[in-house]
């Protein structure tokens, strides 16, 4: 793996088009590149700090940096005293806005979706208080499981005020891609989650047993003005995800 990385570390420093001056940003890139190329699985160790600042002709400093974003990105963990790893559970960092297919591209997995339901209609009580919208207002409704590769790992609601975004099938994978085009995708977003035992179906949809342990999600994502975009109910398989937050004082 470290002649993987050393080589596209240089393949990046070389490639004018896409030349980061930073080299922690660049090592940063060169970890994600092999991660995502498979040069290393889930659950290896990374080569050790001194092996890679060695290797690379880089400070130990700038290695750690490097390495100390991707375990923020939940891409990477430390177990100390053991070294770093490539992260084997799926490790979602709540300071950070990211869609559900940037989260699994970023480590190297092919997300895809199985859609139940994209339609249009008007607004429910529910939907109409979660988005602030009027009686009668017309919204997107997006119903689908949320998949790495061939693994389910959630499942999902999503409404989203017609205006914003007219057509559901605009959305294949990622909703914010969809919503990007529309200069709208969110900037912040409040999220409540809670323990939760799968049901019966949501169980079977998600290939395990019922009343296995998973995450129930509510998610509200806002534009810049204020206005709701997005509410999203999810439903996450907690043998495979781990929301992380940081703290501090003030």
């Amino acid at each position: 793996m470290q002649n993987a990385l050393a080589d596209e570390y240089r393949r990046l420093s070389r490639d004018t088009s896409t030349h980061q001056p930073l080299a922690y940003l660049r090592l940063r890139r060169a970890i994600r590149n092999v991660i995502q190329h498979r040069d290393i699985e889930p659950g290896q160790t990374l080569p050790s700090e001194r092996d890679l600042s060695q290797a690379l002709g880089l400070s130990r400093v700038t290695v750690r940096k490097a390495i100390s974003g991707l375990v923020e990105e939940g891409l990477l963990t430390q177990r100390h005293g053991a070294g770093t790893f490539v992260a084997e559970r799926i490790v979602k960092p709540m300071s950070r806005l990211t869609s559900f297919t940037e989260d699994l591209r970023a480590r190297g997995l092919h997300p895809r979706s199985e859609f139940f339901e994209r339609s249009v209609g008007e607004v429910t009580p529910e939907e109409s208080m979660a988005l602030n919208l009027s009686p009668g207002v017309l919204v997107v409704r997006l119903h689908r499981v949320r998949y790495a590769e061939d693994e389910p790992l959630a499942i999902e609601r999503t409404v989203v005020p017609a205006s914003i975004l007219p057509d559901p099938h605009e959305v294949h994978d990622s909703l914010y891609e969809a919503l990007e085009k529309y200069d709208c995708r969110p900037i912040r977003a409040l999220q409540r989650l809670r323990a939760v035992l799968l049901g019966a179906r949501q169980a079977r949809l998600l290939h395990v047993t019922a009343g296995s342990a998973g995450l129930h999600i509510e998610r509200r994502g806002f534009l810049e003005d204020g206005r709701v975009v997005e509410f999203t109910t999810s439903w996450y398989r907690g043998d495979i995800y781990d929301f992380v937050a940081e703290l501090q004082t003030d």
